[in-house]
């Protein structure tokens, strides 16, 4: 119904000519995307004061919380930064590690991060400010399925509590707990079809929808790359847009979609589910979906491998590189 074609014409704008992001230079703003999303780089943002990279490699997700600060996780746990790139906390070791999605929600008891953590091969909840662990969801053996592996990749909260957990690097079955973690039922399975996964790599509730939706990432789906809608109880809806690459995950703000593109771009998609703009397009083979590239061969304005994004309340974004040095970007709205 909504189905649309990633069309060649260009709608990314980058007013400044990308340069490296080197630590000893001085590196000023790239402006990029179009119309009213139009955004400004900050050249700098969350490094240390030697201007590095404090993450390590990031394979990861951002969310933003009500007070405005910035979660992402990366291969050494959970990094928390306020919205002018200081770290106010840090959650590691080996149970926050390697967390691939990440949501939160407010919630009674405080704020929660809500986590899909692949090589662990679990699902995770901890409060956001203190760290506490208070869930966990393991493989659920109650749903009959007798997998070999599971390595879930996204994970979204319903409503009314329900958790879905997609185990997008292997069987691609999608699972539902409620909120205490009791197995539900679960939906999908690999393959190209319609109604079929092939690597169900990110997932978030759709909230333009009323009532809300399933919106999910289909990363390889031939022709690659795809959005699909499902309802909460696992049923079919509609394929909303093909051609986008890698899709490998996606925020809502109101009518607007960020996508990350494992290519190494970022687009938004509108109500009516087409692109309105392209944020930090690589036209490198060399450097898009590539995870080494160093901090000292970062491009400011420039994308390598995007994997998560999250709009703050002023419709400001931050976007997270899939990268060896560990790359999470500020990129502010331009009224």
């Amino acid at each position: 119904m909504m189905k649309k074609c990633l069309r060649s014409i260009a709608v990314a704008v980058v007013c400044c000519l990308a340069v490296p992001v080197m630590a000893s230079e001085k590196v000023e703003p790239v402006r990029m995307g179009s119309g009213i999303m139009t955004f400004d780089t900050v050249p700098g943002w969350g490094f240390d004061e030697q201007g590095r990279s404090v993450l390590g490699p990031t394979h990861g997700g951002v969310v933003v919380d009500k007070e405005g600060n910035i979660y992402t996780s990366a291969k050494l746990g959970v990094f928390v930064f306020s919205p002018d790139g200081k770290v106010v906390r840090r959650f590691l070791g080996d149970e926050y590690s390697n967390i691939h999605d990440i949501e939160i929600r407010d919630e009674p008891e405080g704020e929660f991060i809500y986590g899909a953590r692949n090589v662990a091969g679990e699902g995770i909840k901890f409060h956001a400010e203190t760290g506490d662990i208070v869930l966990k969801l393991p493989f659920p053996k109650e749903s009959g399925l007798n997998l070999k592996k599971f390595a879930p990749t996204a994970i979204t909260v319903a409503p009314n509590g329900d958790i879905i957990l997609s185990d997008g690097y292997a069987s691609n079955y999608i699972f539902k707990f409620d909120k205490d973690g009791k197995y539900k039922s679960h939906f999908g399975k690999k393959g190209n079809g319609l109604k079929e996964f092939n690597t169900a790599h990110g997932m978030t509730l759709d909230t333009r929808y009323n009532p809300p939706r399933l919106l999910i990432c289909d990363r390889n789906h031939q022709p690659k790359g795809r959005l699909v809608h499902y309802d909460l109880d696992g049923n079919y809806i509609e394929e909303v847009i093909t051609g986008l690459g890698m899709p490998t995950s996606v925020a809502i703000q109101g009518d607007y979609v960020s996508v990350p593109d494992l290519h190494g771009r970022l687009v938004i998609l509108d109500k009516t589910n087409t692109i309105v703009a392209v944020l930090g397009n690589n036209e490198d083979p060399k450097t898009h979906r590539n995870f080494n590239v160093p901090q000292d061969q970062w491009r400011e304005g420039i994308f390598s491998g995007t994997h998560g994004s999250y709009w703050d309340k002023e419709g400001n974004l931050y976007v997270q590189d899939w990268n060896v040095s560990g790359r999470l970007m500020k990129l502010v709205r331009v009224k």
